[in-house]
Formats: C-alpha cells, sequence, structure tokens
C-alpha cells in the first residue's frame, strides 16, 4: 500500500513580508490558506498592488475545496477578489474577516456570489479532507485565528500571526492550553510567523500604549489628530478611551479608516459612544482642546489624509501651531522615507509630532524570541518550517529553533514556490513551482509587460506630454517657465498655441497650490496631471500619457 502523501506549497510571504499565500494539497483536494497582497516598492512605477501568482490554483480550480483566512490584513486577505474574479470557491474565515472581506467584495462587484462561511475559535470544520480547528491568538487585529490542519498523513500546525497579550484589549487571549493539547497528541510540522524573530524579550502589551496615549492626551492644548493603520481596531479603541477619558469629541478621516471603523462598530468589535461622534465639518465647532482626529496615513501615503494635512491639501482640516499629531504605528519596510517626509512636513506646519522614535506610541502584533519559544515549546513539532517573513526573519527563527535543540534535518527554510512534502512521519522539500507574482495596474491584472503593454498602446495612440517645472523648496513658487515637450502628440489645430495653453495651465496650478501652502511635488504632480488630462481631452479629444515632474531646487 502506497504511502499517504500530503504537499504544502506557499505561494507568497516566504522571503517577504506580504501577499502571505499557501496551499495544502491531500488526496487530490486543494485547501489555501490566506490569500494577501504586497504594496510595490517605489521602482515599480504604476503598480498599485501586487498579488501571489495563481497559476498553480488556475490549473487546479476543479480541485480547489476552499480559501480559509486567518485574520483581516491586506497581507493576508487583499488578494481574495481577484482569485474570486477566477475560481469562485468558499470562503472560511472569523466574523470581523468577514465584514472586512464582505465589503472589500462588494467594492469589486463580488459579493453577490461570494460564498462566505463563518469560522469560530475552539469550533472545529472538516473542509474536504482536512480537519481544521482554528485556535484564538492575540494580534493587532481582533479575531485572528492559529490553525491545526489534520489529515491521516500528520497534524501541521499554522501560527497564523500572533503574539502572548496577557491582557489584551478585547480579553481574547491566544489560546496557550490548545497550543499544548496540540503538542500532546503530535504535530508533525509547525509553521510559525518570523516577523519578530530578530527581537530578544517578548513583544510590549497593547495596553501599554494606552498609558502613553493619556499622557500625551493630558498634555495636548489643542486638537489631536492620532493616525493609525485603519485595520488596528484595538489601537483605535485605544484612542477612543483616551478621548472619553478626556472629554473630547471624535471625528474620523480617510476612507479606510471610516469604513474598517464602521464594519467594527456594526459588528461590536469597537465602542465608539453616538454621543462622541462629530461629522469632520463641526470641528470648528468646538475648541481646539475638545477634539480629535482620527485619520488613515500612518504609513506616509501621497494621497493619504495625513499626508493631505501635511502638505496643506486637505479639503476639511489646517493643521494650526497647538495641534498634536499622533503616528501610532511602525513603517513598514520600504515605507520609512515616506513616514519621515510627512513627519518632517508637519513640523515645518508648526504642529508638535509624537511618533514610535520619540514616545511608546506603538507595540508590534508580532511575537518575539521568547514568545515563539514558548510556541516551538508547547507545540513539541516533529518538524518546523518559519513562514512570514523576510530572509533574515527565517534565518533568525531557524536559528532559535537549533538553539532550542531541534535537529537542524528537522528545521527546512523553504521559500515561495517550494513543494513540501509529508509521508511516511517525515517532512523534505521534494521540488519547486513557479511562484512569481502579478502585478494590479487599476484593476487589470497581469505581469509587468501586461502594463508596459497598455502603456505603449496608449502612447502609439495619443502619445506623451512631458512637463518639467521648477518650484521653491521653501514655498513651492515657481522658479521659471514650465518646459512642456510632446512625443507622438497630434493636434489638428495651432499646436504651438495649445502648448502655451498648457504651459499657463501649469503655472497657474503651481501657483494657486503655492497660495494654498502646497509645496510636496507628490501632491502637486497630481494636481497637474489631473488638470491637464481634462483640459486636454476638453480641447482635443485625446488622452494622452502625461508624465508631470515637479523638481524642488
Amino acid at each position: 500500500m502506497p504511502k499517504q502523501t500530503m504537499k504544502i506549497i506557499p505561494l507568497g510571504g516566504l522571503g517577504e513580508i506580504g501577499k502571505n499565500m499557501m496551499v495544502f494539497e491531500y488526496d487530490g483536494r486543494l485547501l489555501v490558506v490566506d490569500a494577501g497582497i504586497m504594496f510595490p516598492k517605489d521602482e515599480l512605477l504604476g503598480i498599485d498592488l501586487i498579488l501571489p501568482d495563481f497559476s498553480y490554483l488556475r490549473d487546479r480550480a476543479d480541485r480547489l475545496e476552499a480559501v480559509l483566512l486567518t485574520h483581516g490584513h491586506e497581507d493576508h486577505v487583499g488578494a481574495l477578489p481577484f482569485l474570486l474574479r477566477e475560481i469562485n470557491v468558499p470562503v472560511y474565515a472569523t466574523r470581523l474577516t468577514l465584514g472586512m472581506v464582505a465589503n472589500k467584495l462588494e467594492e469589486h462587484g463580488l459579493a453577490r456570489d461570494a460564498d462566505l462561511r463563518e469560522i469560530e475559535a475552539g469550533k472545529p470544520r472538516d473542509i474536504g479532507p482536512f480537519h481544521c480547528e482554528f485556535i484564538s491568538v492575540s494580534h493587532s487585529i481582533p479575531d485572528g485565528v492559529g490553525l491545526a490542519i489534520k489529515t491521516p498523513v500528520g497534524t501541521v500546525v499554522h501560527s497564523g500571526d500572533f503574539k502572548l497579550d496577557p491582557n489584551p484589549i478585547d480579553k481574547r487571549k491566544t489560546n496557550m492550553g490548545k497550543f499544548g493539547e496540540l503538542g500532546s497528541e503530535g504535530v508533525l510540522l509547525l509553521l510559525s510567523d518570523s516577523t519578530n524573530a530578530e527581537y530578544e524579550g517578548v513583544t510590549g502589551p497593547e495596553k501599554s500604549v494606552g498609558k502613553t496615549l493619556d499622557d500625551i492626551f493630558t498634555q495636548a492644548p489643542g486638537r489631536i489628530i492620532a493616525a493609525s493603520f485603519a485595520s488596528h481596531i484595538h489601537r483605535i479603541q485605544q484612542v477612543v478611551n483616551a478621548a472619553r477619558r478626556h472629554r473630547r469629541k471624535l471625528t474620523i478621516v480617510g476612507r479606510s479608516m471610516v469604513k474598517n471603523s464602521q464594519i467594527a462598530r456594526e459588528l461590536g468589535y469597537l465602542k465608539i459612544p453616538d454621543d462622541m461622534m462629530i461629522r469632520l465639518n463641526e470641528v470648528n465647532d468646538y475648541r481646539p482642546s475638545k477634539v480629535v482626529i482620527l485619520s488613515s496615513g500612518s504609513q506616509g501615503e501621497p494621497l493619504s489624509a495625513l499626508s493631505r494635512m501635511a502638505a496643506g491639501d486637505h479639503k476639511k482640516v489646517k493643521l494650526e501651531p497647538g495641534d498634536t499629531v499622533i503616528i501610532s504605528a511602525r513603517p513598514v519596510p520600504g515605507n520609512e522615507v515616506s513616514v519621515h517626509k510627512v513627519i518632517n512636513r508637519l513640523f515645518k506646519a508648526g504642529v508638535n509630532v509624537v511618533y514610535e522614535s520619540v514616545a511608546p506610541v506603538h507595540v508590534s502584533g508580532h511575537a518575539a524570541r521568547e514568545e515563539l519559544k514558548m510556541l516551538i515549546n508547547l507545540t513539541q513539532p516533529k518538524y518546523f518550517i518559519p513562514i512570514h517573513g523576510e530572509y533574515r526573519h527565517l534565518h533568525f527563527h531557524a536559528e532559535l529553533a537549533r538553539e532550542m535543540g531541534m535537529s537542524p534535518k528537522r528545521i527546512l527554510t523553504a521559500s515561495n514556490g517550494d513543494v513540501i512534502e509529508l509521508s511516511g512521519g517525515k517532512v523534505k522539500i521534494v521540488d519547486k513551482i513557479d511562484a512569481g507574482m502579478a502585478f494590479v495596474d487599476g484593476l487589470d491584472v497581469g505581469d509587468i509587460q501586461d502594463v508596459i503593454l497598455r502603456d505603449r498602446q496608449k502612447l502609439a495612440k495619443d502619445g506623451t506630454i512631458v512637463v518639467v517645472a521648477q518650484v521653491r523648496e521653501q514655498d513651492g513658487s515657481v522658479v521659471s517657465r514650465p518646459d512642456i515637450t510632446t512625443k507622438g502628440f497630434v493636434h489638428l489645430g495651432n499646436k504651438r498655441e495649445l502648448m502655451k495653453e498648457v504651459s499657463a495651465l501649469v503655472e497657474k496650478i503651481l501657483d494657486e497650490s503655492s497660495r494654498q501652502g502646497i509645496s510636496d511635488p507628490e501632491l502637486l504632480q497630481e494636481h497637474i496631471h489631473n488638470r491637464l488630462a481634462k483640459f486636454l481631452f476638453k480641447k482635443t479629444k485625446k488622452r494622452p500619457l502625461i508624465l508631470a515632474l515637479v523638481v524642488e531646487v
């Protein structure tokens, strides 16, 4: 009789932070755990999102049982709409995660046909040939779960994103007893979160941030603008609690922050008294010392609410001396420059800025080394594979397991696309598949060549207009007449006159922005692009590719 075999294939999340996706394959059936995105680095111009490559699943769509989501963060659920466009399969997740996913699917026009199924920690489910147990874990978003996936081959424990917070905001601790129970029964393989494997000790408790917020609220003389991840419901709750203690009214700004707060309130995960809430346009009706603005933009996203405030470009919030801005988040790797740019502009605007480098306004949602040791001790796995992290995180997590006495032969450091085989009580990497990435440009998905092809088609049809403008770094005022260059742009009227109008419009845009105190080159480039596109289409009925470059001198 041939040995029973299970395969595990990571399609993303190993050697990187983001696009977490893992395939479990047994008895001819497939179960996918998570479907996340990754945000592009600066060199990927024009790319909005990066997805895992779905090719392996696309070729086996008839064998796919379901997608199982561990929690509601974008790096675990953001790719789901793009997957469900191609393969409509059941989606299992906890209540809050489903709420966030349902909203995302609604935006993509997929909600009506989606098959969403609620799971609950402590209540196992059979999903095809996989017996799945869901384990409560504490993280920086409520309702996260770890997994025990059982087949006749053995038990695989997937930690999910977790930390061992002794007194979490929602009282929902990581269920160490269940992990210990699984260890007593026998765990063939542990897959564990490696994000904080570099850090000694334990990750600080979320409630410690509440004490810092309270101190800041006590000292702040004017308005408080608090920025955090829109999905960090626990942190939002702590801002609400501090505002309530100090009798401040609360308003929420930023599309993602408004939507996530609304979903969490409706489902009972976020508690905000109705009499605390005010509309954004009512802020000026109250004394500055009585107002808190909860904002998106903690990662320095150029078009976010906080970035627009810092650049003086927000339509309803103008920063003033006496305001205090709290950035209650750590920059995601790659976002440091953007975050520091926003912080510098906030200081330049004359406001007080509090961020992680100067005060403990953030703690991580991921386990540090002592907590990672605890999970290994509890589960006593026969084999171990570190997951969820860049290669240095995986390296340090594997090293930690060796320090604890695990045989190096039983510690595997895998990469995206590795085919991990579980059979006869052994675990080994036996093969490798292509597991690249797909790029999202707007709502279109493809490889990078597809994006380039679309730009080339646009260039061939309507040409391109390049605008180069020099502005003074101090105030954004125009230094000299903008330089306008065209390639392949054909106009049947007087092209020279049209270019003069284009140049005058660019100068007008820059002058208006300078008077409003807007000097951020990225925002100026956006204003130029948007207004020129409308102007040129109205004049010529063409949509050339517009490249606007604003240079500070």
